[in-house]
């Protein structure tokens, strides 16, 4: 479900949801909440795919510039799969490509363009521990626990998450994480960088809004190559090679833009910039 923006006309529709529900609190900030707070947030196969059009339409909507992604209610982000189904369909998956590209919630493998905060409210166990790892930030709240418990289950997490974990924790805690099922607080994560954490439980999403109005206010062109620049050091083994990448897809677009000019032209003339929308 989605509620109207009161801030903007979408050049393109949102997508129809049930498991996400879809706000604006912002100009160009996107609020998605996993919407299943009886089933602790988990996400069924439909709501994969549900999130995977709701990100495709993210990065194309000029509208839009950072999307906010938290869980209903204040027990849990999200559980990670919904067991039940799985148990159900294990191995009765819908023709040869079940999961989006993306994967779990289109989200723990997803590249694109645009910027996802997590605002993580209780819980992220599972795939929702794979989702906030592929967030480019998380905002947690002090009742936060982050776990990857898969192994105990008799699973594993496929979802990027054993990457990601390890890229961002190094091999033995990620080890721990991973094999020994350790729980780790948000507090505990904010002293490795990964998070900061809220004043409150209920100032969570607020202060995640805050921190995406503050995303929206750069350059729209200049955001998406950052980002880019970001994330191809994170997964490109070379950095000089990471830097090249970007460069080579981007930097002659950002330069001949509209907004690069806008952008140094505010600044000469000690005015705000009054973006236009990124064609990149």
């Amino acid at each position: 479900m989605a509620s109207p923006s009161p801030f903007a006309t979408f050049q393109t529709p949102p997508p129809e949801t049930e498991v996400l529900k879809l706000e604006y609190p912002a100009p160009y900030v996107l609020l998605v909440t996993i919407n299943r707070e009886r089933q602790m947030n988990s996400i069924t196969m439909a709501g994969h795919w549900e999130a995977d059009a709701v990100w495709n339409w993210l990065d194309d909507e000029p509208e839009l510039r950072v999307a906010v992604l938290t869980g209903a209610g204040t027990r849990s982000f999200s559980a990670g799969a919904d067991l039940k189904e799985v148990n159900k369909t294990r191995g009765k998956g819908s023709g040869p490509h079940p999961m989006p590209v993306g994967s779990f919630l289109g989200m723990t493998r997803r590249l694109g363009k645009k910027p996802i905060i997590g605002a993580v409210n209780g819980y992220a166990y599972g795939g929702g521990f794979e989702i906030a790892l592929n967030c480019d930030m998380v905002v947690a709240s002090p009742t936060a626990k982050f776990s990857l418990p898969e192994a105990s289950r008799g699973l594993y997490a496929g979802a990027g998450g054993l990457a990601r974990v390890v890229r961002n924790f190094g091999m033995q805690l990620a080890s721990e994480i991973a094999l020994a099922g350790r729980i780790l607080t948000s507090q505990e994560l904010e002293k490795l960088g990964f998070c900061r954490v809220s004043k409150t439980q209920a100032s969570l999403v607020e202060e995640a809004v805050t921190l995406a109005k503050a995303v929206a206010a750069q350059s729209p062109d200049a955001m998406i190559v950052t980002r880019s620049g970001l994330r191809q050091a994170w997964e490109t083994g070379s950095v000089e090679r990471a830097s090249q990448l970007t460069e080579e897809r981007y930097g002659k677009a950002l330069m001949e833009g509209e907004n690069m000019k806008i952008g140094t032209a505010a600044f000469a003339a000690k005015k705000v910039p009054q973006w236009v929308a990124s064609k990149l």
